[in-house]
């Protein structure tokens, strides 16, 4: 049977023998909204917690928008068009309305990638955007501390805005439950302080900071005593769909409608299975996800729960970027010499982590479990550093599994990290 996987633009199709038993896990049906334009312009006339878009810009002298990096498939080009027009009707100049791209500590977009991100030609040319730069102290301001003594440090262009709004995809995440809302702010506009300190190794070896979990974990509580501290912030929420349609959208009060745009998204991304598997094919969503191996590892995390003990996740995941930051490239590098016991009780030792080395650290969590085998466009210079097996056919790699496993039943996940397994879990998290 053949098998479509998201993999890079283009996807990968892989041929896998019709005697074994494939059970194909996807999110489960979302119709796709007729008129996703409309339905954002609906959303900010009728929001969630707050006055409607038009009363709070009203009088207002600045605009701030937060937006995902490239990172993320947001629909962006739906997005802000609608929102800058609300905008400037309610008499915000076009000049005093920044967009900041919420870069957290990964690199900046630039150029005609910037343009893709934003995905709207008019919004491109007529509205002033900008990256965030973690390690720039000078251009944060420090609001305090959370209770958890995580400095509360953001970029001063959004906490100075006269209006301050988030716009975002809500999505699983492996560390903080959910992507979008508060997370957009912190780690997104933080300094690199707080990002390393949100970052640690007490905080990620939490269980509840974990994919699908927000009530209980340690980064969602965090991040909502930073948006509480800020005040003031409304988002626009969107989930999509496998085919990246529009599915739902949102506008309010950050905390209250972001958590309305998680409860809808728990009802497709979340996949009860009743069985582990020794054998799992997966993916890291693509591009624009699967640009560098620092992102594949979500992938891996995001199918260990039905992972059987001793089996084997086998991942494709382009990395047409290469490995990722150079820091990453060091904690990997960190990792192949000294072993995972070594490796994690050093990060255990530190008072802040160090960037990118978390990554690292959500790589161990599936191998605690199992091993993992990577189909990737790594060259043989950078895949000397992944710590999982480089393959070079998806196909043999799945055969040679079944046979060493003695198990012709195999999981495959097209998606990615996009949906999420779960075996027997029960669905208590609804906070």
């Amino acid at each position: 049977m053949k098998v479509d996987l998201f993999y890079g633009r283009n996807g990968l199709t892989v041929d896998l023998p019709d005697d074994l038993h494939v059970h194909t896990i996807r999110k489960h049906p979302m119709v796709p909204l007729a008129d996703p334009v409309q339905a954002v312009r609906s959303a900010l006339d009728s929001p969630v917690g707050s006055p409607p878009l038009r009363e709070l810009a009203r009088g207002k002298k600045s605009v701030c928008i937060l937006m995902c990096d490239i990172t993320r498939p947001v629909p962006n080009g739906t997005m802000l068009p609608p929102l800058i027009d609300v905008l400037i009707r309610a008499g915000i100049p076009k000049e005093k309305i920044l967009i900041l791209v919420a870069t957290g500590l990964h690199r900046p977009n630039e150029g005609e990638e910037l343009r893709e991100v934003v995905g709207s030609d008019e919004v491109f040319r007529s509205i002033r955007i900008e990256n965030h730069f973690a390690k720039d102290r000078d251009a944060h301001v420090d609001l305090g501390k959370t209770s958890a003594g995580i400095p509360i440090i953001l970029d001063r262009r959004f906490v100075e805005a006269d209006l301050k709004i988030v716009t975002g995809l809500v999505e699983p995440h492996f560390m903080a439950g959910y992507s979008g809302g508060r997370k957009v702010v912190a780690p997104g506009i933080a300094y690199q302080d707080t990002i390393l300190m949100f970052h640690m190794a007490r905080v990620l070896e939490h269980a509840s900071a974990a994919n699908c979990i927000v009530a209980g974990n340690p980064l969602h509580e965090a991040q909502i005593e930073i948006v509480r501290e800020v005040g003031g912030i409304v988002s626009l929420n969107v989930v999509i769909d496998e085919e990246r349609r529009i599915g739902f959208v949102n506008f309010g009060e950050i905390e209250e409608s972001h958590l309305l745009a998680v409860e809808f998204m728990r009802k497709h991304a979340e996949v009860r299975v009743n069985r582990r598997f020794k054998t799992i094919l997966t993916t890291c969503a693509g591009y624009p996800l699967d640009k560098t191996y620092y992102q594949a590892i979500k992938g891996m995390v995001g199918v260990m729960d039905i992972l059987e003990p001793g089996g084997t996740i086998i991942i494709a995941s382009e990395c047409s970027e290469g490995m990722g930051s150079p820091e990453f490239v060091e904690s990997q590098q960190f990792l192949c010499r000294t072993g995972p016991e070594r490796f994690m009780s050093v990060l255990e030792g530190r008072e802040k982590a160090r960037i990118d080395e978390w990554e690292t650290e959500m790589l161990l969590k599936p191998l605690r479990t199992g091993s993992i085998q990577l189909y990737s466009s790594l060259g043989p210079s950078e895949a000397k550093d992944i710590f999982v097996q480089g393959i070079s056919s998806v196909e043999k790699a799945v055969l040679e599994c079944v046979r060493r496993h003695g198990d012709r039943e195999v999981a495959v996940v097209p998606e990615g990290p996009y949906v999420i397994p779960l075996y027997r879990r029960e669905w208590t998290c609804k906070g």
